[in-house]
């Protein structure tokens, strides 16, 4: 039986889960990097889109995740913080603190850049970064996380002396607004395929402000112990990637319509850039988008967290509101509290849950949606049990009820429409709220929505936003036949 067992651990499938942010090369990256892991017999997973930089090295440091691929740049501004020209050995050494190391160069770098249109080039003779101080008016959008990065606009901007006052765009969308004349500068990844097929210029960085971004593998420092196997055929990744071969897979997503699967498929296959190249691929139509191979998975995920937050915040909103109806003085306050709720942006609240909760993904989703789903309940729950007519009340108790006794046969089967048309509102905005926990790991419609966003495709967003519509549709019209029977029994 020890025999038995030894063998049988020996044997147990390596598990480890690959994470990437919301950016077409990061999605590439995180397929091949679990791709290569699986073809170990480890059980990979790929957790895809994971927001900014801060939300997916939190989510490795809490060990929701055990690597993902990231810039040496980044991580010596970004993360830790160092001067330019840090030595890798200083870097290893501050990422041991926590827990990380990095290792596997691919083989290409991705820097940050500057980049405008030839057009915009020419007329405003822009070279150099350092050219833009000429043109204080030229209207600058940069991506959010650029807008703070410590080698981002703020360091840029002291550096080169720049006037500008840019605001933020999603980088997904910021190809198309600079080609449409509504921006006139913003920054890229110097792997992006945009580049050439729009024809820009990206500005020399006269100053050597930005650091190399080569990029490597961001990893917990326990994961070659615990996954042998599976690091060791991820380390043979190492050189294998070099810059105009990534620049072509990312053409392949952004330009000729192919799936992250698909692409990683054909570098794990050994299929070079150039015999994929060619015709773009053909893409499914909407309806072809929505009803796709994943539908059922992401409805599954969606109803789920729609289901266990629409719940909880029942569990919580009722005698809340029950509270609020029964004490004058707590109704305020309550209310005020569930009120303040709401007034917290979603992404902000996800990401203030991730480090609070120790994981990402569904937890904190629905702990997030569950708070969000509360003012309704406890609004409606409160103002049914008040609109209860004092004369059934005071009959109630004539008849020799106990307090208890009377809100149970008499204050709340009243109160219950109200309280169903509470959870019918928190439900249907708990259904479009829900997309947003794609951008944590927790999967659903939003998948598609954050994909959609990275490419800029327009006929993604829509294969996620149409199922999260219908789906508000048919809670609706479950709440409205739950609420026509309440009424129907209360007579």
């Amino acid at each position: 039986m020890g025999l038995a067992a030894c063998w049988g651990g020996a044997n147990a499938a390596e598990q480890l889960a690959v994470g990437s942010k919301r950016f077409t090369e990061s999605y590439i990256l995180g397929e091949i990097i679990a791709r290569t892991a699986q073809q170990s017999g480890a059980q990979a997973v790929h957790r895809p889109g994971l927001g900014s930089t801060a939300v997916v090295l939190e989510a490795l440091k809490l060990g929701s995740i055990d690597v993902y691929p990231e810039y040496l740049g980044t991580i010596e501004k970004e993360i830790l913080k160092l001067p330019a020209g840090s030595k890798p050995e200083t870097l290893q050494q501050e990422l041991r603190k926590a827990g990380l190391a990095f290792a596997v160069p691919l083989g290409f770098s991705n820097g940050y850049a500057l980049a405008t249109t030839a057009q915009v080039a020419r007329e405003r003779s822009l070279r150099t970064v350092g050219d833009l101080r000429r043109h204080p008016q030229l209207p600058i959008a940069v991506s959010q996380e650029f807008l703070g990065r410590a080698d981002g606009w703020p360091g840029l901007a002291a550096r080169y002396g720049l006037p500008q006052r840019p605001t933020g765009i999603d980088h997904g969308i910021a190809y198309e607004a600079l080609a449409g004349g509504r921006i006139a500068v913003t920054d890229i990844y110097t792997t992006d395929a945009k580049i050439a097929e729009l024809g820009l210029t990206v500005l020399e960085d006269d100053a050597g402000y930005f650091p190399r971004y080569d990029a490597v593998l961001l990893y917990r420092i326990d994961l070659p112990q615990r996954a042998p196997l599976a690091w060791k055929a991820i380390r043979e990744l190492e050189g294998r990637i070099d810059g105009s071969r990534m620049i072509r897979m990312n053409g392949d997503a952004e330009l000729r319509g192919r799936t992250f699967a698909a692409i990683a498929e054909d570098f794990m296959a050994g299929r070079t850039a150039d015999s994929t190249a060619g015709a773009p691929a053909r893409k499914p139509g909407l309806w072809g988008r929505v009803f796709s191979d994943d539908l059922g998975r992401l409805t599954r995920q969606h109803v789920g967290l729609v289901a266990a937050s629409v719940g909880i915040g029942v569990l919580l909103g009722v005698p809340l509101g029950a509270a609020a109806a029964a004490s004058r003085q707590l109704s305020q306050p309550i209310l005020a509290a569930v009120g303040v709720l709401q007034t917290i942006p979603s992404l902000a609240l996800l990401a203030a849950l991730i480090p609070l909760l120790g994981r990402i993904g569904t937890v904190p989703a629905i702990v997030a949606l569950s708070l969000y789903a509360l003012l309704p309940i406890v609004r409606n729950t409160a103002l049914g049990l008040d609109q209860v007519p004092a004369g059934l009340k005071q009959a109630g108790l004539a008849l020799g009820m106990t307090a208890p006794q009377r809100w149970r046969y008499v204050d709340f089967p009243l109160a219950v429409p109200a309280i169903l048309a509470g959870i019918k509102t928190a439900a249907i905005l708990t259904v479009g709220t829900a997309t947003i926990a794609a951008f944590i790991g927790a999967g659903g419609y939003g998948e598609r929505i954050a994909q959609g966003l990275a490419l800029n495709d327009g006929t993604a967003l829509l294969a996620g936003a149409i199922p999260a519509a219908a789906l508000a549709l048919l809670t609706q019209l479950v709440f409205e036949l739950l609420e026509r029977w309440a009424l129907r029994r209360g007579r």
